[in-house]
């Protein structure tokens, strides 16, 4: 039962009582053989009842006004907005806004974004802006456009995508002692994670459009920051050692420069992995491969990097030594129930608009990547 409606009912109480108690003191002065005793008594329980009738009505008017002024903001949120994409925006900047100031959720928003909370108890991060912060391609996570990303609860997957009836065996004979030694089935846990938005209360206040980008900008980059630092984290810490692809035991091929521990590398994958292999290296060093390569002149400065080097190149500076390899086999799982929520900071008074998550990263076969060194000097 809502505190309004005990209001109400608490108002209608004492005010029937007020209201019989003022018909007593009418009737009382009107009887000659009444005491004056008693319509004083009387007087007495009319002044206690008219305060507590107003203090009963202060509070509810309050709680009235706050929710006729709630109803109106939610009615002018949503309300004749027939452009879809301009409806969802809408929605989003009325989801940040009343978690940040702690207001329930209207209907209305929670049916635009596609609410997944039956119960009502917790903070679930509706469909919509789950999936675009799943889903959506973000240009400062390059292994986005090459890795498998998934969002599926306490996923299991085989390793080997298929096989033939009559093989007795896997061509690849390091998959084949990979998949004896480790299974041939990766399973995926969850990694917590959280994400902190700062919201100053200017950018609350500006348009819905600038709100929702300020905030889903800074949540995808977030996301994007954590896949990066765990995948190519050069010195993993158990539990996450196997988040990393420098942390799983990948072979390593090492020559006396880069170039040649590159191309090494990729001629080193069998050819199931090889035909669809990628480079991802940092542009410094790509760089200085073009440098010496190119001894002075011009020309190779003006190659595509795939021609330099014989396969698609990603850069990203978090990879310390280059990897190469199938990404299909480098996969991403996220729990799909990310829960939002909200925290001052108590240091400079702005407020978070927090994301959790859960997430983890598998090489699902170690042997489809090499991870090219260059020879320590003697």
């Amino acid at each position: 039962m809502s505190e309004l409606y005990q209001l109400k009912m608490s108002l209608k109480t004492v005010g029937d009582e007020l209201s019989g108690t003022e018909s007593k003191i009418a009737k009382k002065a009107g009887d000659p053989s009444a005491s004056i005793k008693e319509i004083q008594e009387l007087k007495s329980h009319k002044v206690e009842l008219q305060e507590r009738f107003d203090v009963l009505k202060d509070r509810h008017d309050h709680l009235e006004k706050e929710q006729k002024s709630l109803f109106q903001q939610n009615k002018s949120t949503l309300e004749g907005v027939s452009d879809p994409k301009e409806k969802v925006v809408k929605a989003k900047a009325e989801l940040i806004r009343s978690t940040i100031r702690e207001r329930p959720i209207s209907t209305d928003v929670k049916a635009v974004l596609g609410d997944r909370n039956s119960t009502g108890g917790e903070k679930i991060l509706p469909t919509t802006m789950t999936n675009e912060l799943l889903h959506e391609p973000f240009v400062k996570n390059p292994l986005r456009g090459i890795s498998t990303y998934t969002g599926i609860t306490n996923l299991e997957i085989p390793k080997i995508t298929f096989t033939l009836s009559d093989d007795a065996f896997i061509a690849d004979t390091a998959a084949a002692k990979e998949i004896a030694a480790d299974g041939d089935v990766v399973t995926f846990g969850r990694n917590k994670f959280k994400v902190f938005v700062p919201i100053s209360e200017t950018v609350l206040l500006a348009t819905d459009t600038n709100l929702v980008q300020t905030v889903d900008q800074a949540l995808q980059s977030g996301v994007a920051a954590k896949e990066k630092k765990v995948a190519f984290n050069m010195a993993p810490a158990d539990p996450y050692k196997s988040l990393s692809f420098y942390g799983v035991g990948i072979s390593e091929v090492e020559e006396k420069d880069l170039y040649l521990a590159i191309r090494s590398a990729i001629a080193d994958l069998h050819e199931d992995y090889r035909d669809n292999a990628t480079v991802v290296m940092r542009y410094a060093d790509y760089l200085a491969i073009i440098e010496k390569l190119a001894n002075n002149s011009v020309v190779l400065y003006n190659a595509q990097p795939e021609q330099i080097l014989g396969k698609p190149v990603v850069f990203c500076d978090s990879a310390t030594n280059p990897i190469v390899g199938d990404y299909r086999y480098s996969h991403f799982n996220y729990d799909p129930e990310i829960i939002y929520d909200r925290q001052k900071d108590v240091k400079t008074g702005i407020e978070n608009f927090v994301l959790t998550a859960w997430f983890d990263h598998k090489i699902k076969l170690k042997s489809a990547f090499r991870i090219a060194k260059v020879t320590p000097e003697a």
